[in-house]
C-alpha cells in the first residue's frame, strides 16, 4: 500500500519502493517507465502476488483520529462533464493528464480508485456498507498518518443491484482525481468499444457526503512574487489569523513577519482570494507559476521567512454544501480548493481494463 500518487515525494517514493519490491508504487509512480509498469503488473498476475476476483464490490473502512469513514469501491461508468452526473469542482492541468495517460495506456489497468462524493443518507447504501461492516474483513492493515483500514469483498449479485438501481441516479462530486477522470475520458475514447466495455468505466472509492469520518482540509498558498498586500485587521500571531477565519468569508496573510485577516467579498473564501487579491496582485501572470501550495500553516510561513516566497495565504476549510452547489452551477474552484482527507490508499483493488471483457 501508498498514499495516491500525486501525493508523494520523490523521497516518498524511494521509501515505499525500499519497503517492498511490490509496493503499488512500483505500478503507480513508474518513474516515466511506463511499459515497464505494465509488465510488472503482468508479472505479479503470473507470480500470484495479485489474484483475480470474480466481479466484486468493497466496502472501505479507515479509522483515524477518533473517527471512522466508510467507502464504497465499485466501477464507475464515466460520463463527459457535460452530462452533469460526474462533476468536477477544481481546475486541471496539461501535464498531469499526459502523465497519467501514457501510465493507462502502457498498463491497461486502472491502478488507484477516484474519490467521489454522492448524496445518499437516507438512500440505504450506508446502511448496506454498515451491515457488511458488521463480519470479519478480508484484509486489516496500517497506512500512513496514523490510518487503520479494513476492507470487506461484497460478491452477493442482490447486493450489486441495490446498489446499482440506487445510485445510477445520483450525481458524484469528485473529491480527489480531476486528472485522472479526464485522462480516463480520454482513453475511453481512444480505446473504443462498445457502451459496457472496460475502458468506459474507472475504479471509483465512493463516500456519502454526510459521513462522519469525511474530513476536508484547507491548502494554504504562498506567492513567489507580487507587491505587499495592505488594509487588512492586523493579528499577532499564524493561531490568532486562523481562529479569526472561523465562519468567515476571509484569508490570512503573511508578509515581512506581519499577519493579517482581509475580509473577502463574496461565498467562498479560496475564490475570492484568488479573485480579489492573487489575481490583482499577479495581473497577467498565471498563477500556477507564482505558487506554492501546503496544508500546514507554519510550513507556508517558514517558506516566507526562508524567502522561498513573498507573501503566504491562510484559509479556513471550505464548506462541502457550497462547493456541491458551485459544482452543480457548472463553475470550478483554483487548483487545490479542497483537501479530502485521508486520502485512500493505493493498492487494495485494481480493475483490469482488457477488451474481451463487459461489465
Amino acid at each position: 500500500m501508498a498514499p495516491p500518487y500525486d501525493v508523494l515525494s520523490d523521497s516518498d517514493v524511494a521509501h515505499y519502493r525500499a519497503l517492498s519490491p511490490y509496493n503499488v508504487v512500483h505500478l503507480t509512480r513508474p518513474d516515466h517507465d511506463y511499459e515497464g509498469a505494465g509488465r510488472t503488473f503482468e508479472r505479479w498476475l503470473d507470480d500470484r502476488i495479485l489474484e483475480p476476483e470474480a466481479s466484486s464490490m468493497y466496502v472501505h473502512e479507515v479509522r483515524f483520529g477518533g473517527r471512522v469513514r466508510r467507502d464504497l469501491i465499485a466501477s464507475l461508468r464515466l460520463q463527459d462533464y457535460a452530462d452533469r452526473v460526474v462533476l468536477p469542482h477544481e481546475r486541471t492541468h496539461r501535464g498531469p493528464k499526459e502523465d497519467r495517460l501514457a501510465l493507462l495506456r502502457a498498463t491497461r489497468v486502472s491502478l488507484e480508485p477516484l474519490w467521489f462524493l454522492y448524496e445518499g443518507k437516507d438512500t440505504g447504501v450506508p446502511a448496506i456498507l454498515d451491515l457488511v461492516a458488521t463480519r470479519a474483513p478480508a484484509v486489516s492493515f496500517s497506512g500512513p498518518d496514523d490510518t487503520d483500514h479494513r476492507l470487506w469483498v461484497i460478491s452477493d449479485p442482490g447486493i450489486h443491484s441495490s446498489v446499482h438501481a440506487v445510485l445510477e441516479q445520483s450525481s458524484l462530486l469528485i473529491a480527489d482525481g480531476h486528472h485522472r477522470y479526464e485522462t480516463a475520458l480520454a482513453y475511453a475514447k481512444e480505446a473504443g468499444g462498445g457502451p459496457d466495455a472496460p475502458s468506459r468505466f474507472t475504479l471509483a472509492l465512493l463516500t456519502e457526503m454526510s459521513d462522519p469520518g469525511l474530513v476536508v482540509l484547507p491548502t494554504h498558498r504562498v506567492l513567489k512574487a507580487g507587491v505587499a498586500v495592505t488594509g487588512g485587521e492586523p493579528t499577532g500571531s499564524l493561531e490568532e489569523t486562523l481562529d479569526s477565519l472561523r465562519g468567515r468569508v476571509a484569508a490570512g496573510a503573511y508578509r515581512d513577519h506581519q499577519f493579517q485577516v482581509l475580509p473577502l467579498e463574496g461565498e467562498v473564501g479560496v475564490v475570492e482570494l484568488h479573485e480579489q487579491v492573487i489575481d490583482n496582485v499577479l495581473g497577467k501572470r498565471s498563477p500556477e507559476d507564482f505558487l506554492l501550495y501546503t496544508r500546514d500553516a507554519a510550513e507556508a510561513v517558514r517558506w516566507v521567512d526562508e524567502g522561498l516566497g513573498t507573501a503566504a495565504f491562510f484559509l479556513d476549510a471550505p464548506d462541502l454544501g457550497q462547493v456541491l452547489r458551485l459544482a452543480k452551477e457548472g463553475k470550478t474552484l483554483p487548483q487545490k480548493a479542497t483537501y479530502f482527507h485521508p486520502k485512500p490508499p493505493s493498492g487494495m483493488v485494481f480493475d483490469r481494463l482488457e477488451r474481451d471483457r463487459r461489465l
